[in-house]
Formats: structure tokens, C-alpha cells, sequence
């Protein structure tokens, strides 16, 4: 099957960012599917006069456009840049041939080049709903028009109607979809969660050296690698970190990333007093380096702010986590919450950080018998439900029940 696969943020393992497409592509290859990736790209190597540049690596080919963005863009420009790459992106497919396109958000307007690649050239789509889009985004105030709500709502439903199949990343997601669009209950019935990439994390035994870092060896130590956006809710963790300090210093909280809001998080964790010395905040780092900074610490850590649409995330810190065979953090309800619980591999905090939760989390993390077996059952959660292999034989599923 020639496969092409639509991301806009297609990252390599050597790279910062999420590797699902990559590590899906790569394991597609292996079936014997021939896959193009086209995507786009801030990395400076690919800016030239060129409009397109286009690599090899592992056997994927990649069709890239130099096209800058970040987190710290205002919504406005991140809209330009989503409708630039629709437009761009939209030419490039109808010039490569395939036999099926993998379009995955965010964002929504990524549905836009695989409907015209099947209007004009007849080719079938399936949809990776990564985020419940434009739900999530409705839902956190960054959309108040009523107009373009109601657009965006109707191309939500046009991409749903016109796909073959639709991809949800959580079961809360498949929730909303189905309860909105009840009829696309049958399309929609596979979820494939986020990926656990086992053989990345356990085949790299190396650690990072906390004490270096942090200036002393910790007791205890929760890492945060991925994005500060607002969505994000980091604040939460300067919030617990000055709570905890009081009653155990040995606790450290190490924040791996970049985006939006990450001065405002280092300027309240200097505002509270907890900077360096049991919060510190590093830049981002290539994710073939994340198991360095995992096998270091105690335990790997999610966050979003206290709004239940965004509970439906699929993270990929959550699926690192459990990768590096480490007890997870979140502070959120939701499917994740529910894993946690039911499996035994981490902590849920409550929405308040109050001094009775942070003595609570403190007593969690001086339970080495409880951490122990909850790094165990991580490992074997991983293994059993959300491994790259257990993810790419139900997308095989979803491709061969596609006419």
C-alpha cells in the first residue's frame, strides 16, 4: 500500500516533539507499506528557495515546507500558519500518488487537504483526532465568534461524514465524537491511544546526572518534559513545589521545555521562592534524549488546566512515562485518572493545591515499596495496552476494513 501521511508536526527522534508519526511510519515501513510523510518544518536546514525539500530516512520519505511556528505565536498567527500549510499542503498531495491518506491533527484544517485529495484524485482518507477539535479550543475561550464557531463545528462534521475511518487518541475523545455525531459512531469505534515507545526507553539505560543539575543528589524527583502552553496549567507545579518544600526539601520538580507561557512559569516560581532550588527549568531536549532525564528520576508528570474538555488529551508524557517504566503525575480527572487507579502506576492530584494535599503527595513519595510495584505495573501497562506494536496491528485493522 502507498500510504501518505499528513502531520503538520512530524518530528524525528532526533529532534524535540512528539515521534507517534514517526514511530508509526517507521513500524508501517517494516509491513511493507511504502509511506511519504508531508509536513512542515521550523528547522532552518530546510530553508531555501526551494518551496519543497524532500528526504529519505528509514525508509519513510518526507516532503517538507519551511514554515515557522510556536507556541508563543498569538492565535492569529498560529491560524496563518495553519492556512498556509492547508493551502501548500494541499497541492503537494494531489501531485504524490497513493493509495490511502493518514491525515492527524491538530490542527482541524489538516482534514481540508485529505478531502480534496479524495474529491479530485479519489483517494480514501482516515482521521487521527489527536484533540477534540475545534471542542478544546472553544472550550479554553480562545474562539468566541458565534460565525466561526459555527464553521469550524460544520467542517468538524464535513471531515467526520466524508472519512473513511476516524482515529480517536482517548476513549473520552471518542465519547465527544460520538455523542455529537452519533452517526459516526461506526467510523469511530478504534481508539488507538498515544504510544508507549518501550524499545527507546529501555534500550537506552544511560541517565542524566540530577546532582549536576540540581546542585545536590534529591530524594525524590518528578519530571515535566513537554510544552508550557497555556493549556498546560505548569503554574501547578510552582504551586506544589513551594507547598512541598516546606515540608520536604528533597523533593525537586524538573521542567524540560518550551512554549508561551514558560517565563511567566520561571518568573512564579522566582516569585515564590522555589527557582533553583527545588524547581528548575531546563530548555528542550531531542526526544532519542528524553530517556536520560527519565531513568534519572523518581517519577514522569501531565498537567492541564481545570477544564474538563482538555481531560481528554492523549499526551505523550503520559505514555513516556510509562515507557521509562515510571509512576506518572497528573492533576486532572478524566481516562488517564481512570487508568491510574485502576492499574496502580501513579498519582492523581486534586485540582487545589492546598497544604494537606502537598503532606499527602510528600508521604506518596517516601512509599518506596508503593513506587516500586506501581514501576512494574507501569511497564507491563505499557507493554499490554499501548505499545508502537500493539498500535500499529489496530491501525492495520482500521486500513483493511476500509474498501
Amino acid at each position: 500500500m502507498k500510504l501518505i501521511y499528513l502531520h503538520q508536526y512530524f518530528s524525528l527522534p532526533h529532534e524535540s516533539g512528539g515521534t507517534r508519526s514517526y514511530d508509526l511510519a517507521a513500524s508501517f515501513v517494516k509491513e511493507g507499506f511504502n509511506v511519504t510523510v508531508v509536513t512542515a518544518t521550523s528547522n532552518d536546514e530546510y530553508k531555501s528557495n526551494k518551496r519543497w525539500t524532500v528526504i529519505e530516512t528509514g525508509g519513510i520519505k518526507v516532503h517538507y515546507i519551511y514554515m515557522p511556528y510556536g507556541n508563543h505565536f498569538t492565535y492569529w498567527k498560529r491560524s496563518v500558519t495553519f492556512f498556509k500549510f492547508l493551502w501548500y499542503s494541499t497541492f503537494r498531495l494531489l501531485k504524490i500518488r497513493g493509495d490511502m491518506v493518514l491525515a492527524t491533527s491538530t490542527p482541524l484544517t489538516i482534514g481540508i487537504p485529505a478531502l480534496v485529495k479524495k474529491w479530485v484524485g479519489k483517494t480514501p482518507f482516515v482521521f487521527e483526532v489527536r484533540d477534540v477539535w475545534p471542542e478544546a479550543v472553544v472550550a479554553i475561550g480562545a474562539i468566541k465568534s458565534k460565525v466561526i464557531k459555527r464553521i469550524l463545528y460544520g467542517l468538524e462534521e464535513l471531515i467526520y461524514s466524508h472519512a473513511a475511518g476516524i482515529v480517536p487518541l482517548s476513549t473520552d475523545m471518542q465519547k465527544s465524537i460520538v455523542s455529537r455525531y452519533p452517526q459516526f459512531e461506526d467510523k469511530a469505534k478504534l481508539v488507538i491511544e498515544n504510544i508507549a515507545e518501550l524499545n527507546r526507553f529501555q534500550s537506552n539505560k544511560s541517565e542524566a546526572d540530577l546532582s549536576k543539575i540540581v546542585g545536590f543528589q534529591p530524594r525524590f524527583s518528578v519530571l515535566y518534559a513537554g510544552t508550557f502552553g497555556k493549556v498546560n496549567g505548569i503554574q501547578k507545579v510552582v504551586e506544589l513545589a513551594s507547598q512541598t518544600i516546606k515540608i520536604d526539601g528533597g523533593i525537586v520538580y524538573i521542567l524540560v521545555g518550551a512554549g508561551a507561557e514558560k517565563e511567566r512559569v520561571k518568573q512564579l516560581a522566582k516569585d515564590k521562592s522555589v527557582l533553583d532550588k527545588n524547581v528548575f527549568i531546563l530548555d528542550p531536549i531531542p526526544k532519542n534524549e528524553l530517556p536520560w532525564f527519565y531513568n534519572a528520576v523518581s517519577m514522569g508528570s501531565s498537567f492541564v488546566i481545570n477544564i474538563p474538555a482538555l481531560w481528554a488529551n492523549s499526551a505523550n508524557k503520559f505514555f513516556d512515562t510509562l515507557a521509562a517504566m515510571k509512576p506518572v503525575l497528573i492533576n486532572h480527572e478524566g481516562w488517564q485518572a481512570e487508568v491510574i487507579r485502576a492499574r496502580n502506576v501513579g498519582y492523581v492530584l486534586p485540582v487545589e493545591v492546598t497544604e494537606h494535599v502537598a503532606r499527602d503527595f510528600v508521604s506518596y513519595s517516601q512509599n518506596e515499596e508503593l513506587i516500586a510495584q506501581q514501576r512494574i505495573n507501569a511497564g507491563e501497562l505499557a507493554r499490554e495496552m499501548y505499545s508502537l506494536e500493539v498500535a500499529t496491528a489496530n491501525y492495520l485493522k482500521v486500513f483493511n476494513s476500509i474498501k
